[in-house]
């Protein structure tokens, strides 16, 4: 029987990527989910900058008697649009994780490891929406909005882990380079989290609180720039420190290519900051150091994943599903 599609080979192709998956495509679809929450991460910064947070002044309704858009007298069309759509990204970011969960899930041979690490996805974004309800609840209070930043990158976090974890076995971890080298490399991802941290503070202390109505730290702008500041050094000074130690050492090339991109992508985020700052923090740079920001904690991620590898089981590799279809 045929599928009732043009291309049916394709669509047979895309269903079983996650309901016979291969390692290939379960680290295909892991990928696909860092990439989504990335993407709603950066969204949710267009939200804000364009001032559109009360774009949907209810949730989960959109207005008070209606789930969609629909004319409203005191918000513009335009920010219940951007609202309203960030919203709707929600349903992709939800589909994603719940292929990734089915992909592990259905993994054979099972891996308790990957299917730990999937449920996260769909509980964690199903957690994210309904603090985006609080969010909306709070009229935009910037710790409940920094929050659901910062839940994001714990979800960013989690599709890493389920994508390095997909390509490794179920051993215990090995390390690849000196043990004060990977070390480092923890060091550097506590780092970025705390600039994080931080930068959502400097948010909420700044413009584009995402509407009028919404409250703002009461602290020092310029002091807790500096601040943020003084932690992107701290940060810099890490990822640099290991990027030379893995090459004064015999490190594998994936860690040390994983050091170097990182470092790359902490440079040009300073040039971001430092620009966005003297201009006044313009809202197309605000969304740049959004994206920059992510882009630095996935290297982070990367790099601390580099640090390390993992063997199969001995039970896993001594019945492997070929070898196992041999002795069949």
């Amino acid at each position: 029987m045929k599928l009732p599609t043009d291309n049916p080979h394709l669509l047979a192709r895309f269903v079983r990527s996650f309901w016979a998956p291969t390692t290939r495509s379960m680290r295909v679809w892991a990928l696909a989910s860092v990439v989504v929450n990335a993407g709603i991460t950066l969204t949710g910064a267009g939200v804000r900058v364009t001032a559109s947070g009360l774009g949907c002044p209810t949730w989960p309704r959109c207005t008070p008697d209606s789930f969609i858009p629909v004319a409203h007298p005191e918000v513009s069309p335009l920010n219940m649009a951007v609202e309203f759509g960030n919203r709707l990204l929600t349903f992709l970011v939800l589909a994603v994780g719940v292929a990734c969960w089915v992909a592990a899930v259905r993994m054979r041979p099972r891996r308790v490891s990957l299917i730990r690490l999937a449920w996260l996805q769909p509980i964690g974004i199903i957690a994210q929406a309904l603090w985006g309800g609080l969010v909306v609840n709070t009229m935009l209070n910037p710790f409940t909005v920094g929050t659901h930043y910062l839940i994001s990158s714990g979800l960013i976090a989690a599709c890493w882990m389920l994508y390095a974890r997909a390509g490794e076995g179920d051993g215990p971890a090995r390390p690849v380079v000196h043990r004060n080298i990977r070390v480092l490399g923890h060091l550097l991802v506590a780092a970025v989290f705390a600039l994080l941290v931080i930068g959502v503070v400097v948010s909420g202390t700044g413009p584009h609180s995402g509407d009028e109505m919404a409250s703002r730290f009461d602290l020092d702008i310029e002091t807790v720039a500096r601040l943020h500041a003084d932690v992107a050094y701290v940060v810099a000074g890490l990822t640099f420190a290991l990027l030379f130690a893995l090459h004064v050492t015999d490190a594998p090339r994936l860690a040390k290519r994983a050091a170097m991109a990182a470092f790359g992508v902490v440079l040009l985020q300073g040039v971001i900051g430092y620009t966005q700052w003297f201009l006044a923090v313009p809202a197309v740079l605000v969304l740049l150091h959004v994206l920059g920001s992510t882009l630095v904690w996935i290297t982070a991620l990367r790099v601390a994943t580099s640090l390390r590898s993992r063997d199969p089981e001995p039970s896993a590799a001594a019945h492997s599903p070929t070898e196992a279809a041999a002795v069949a």
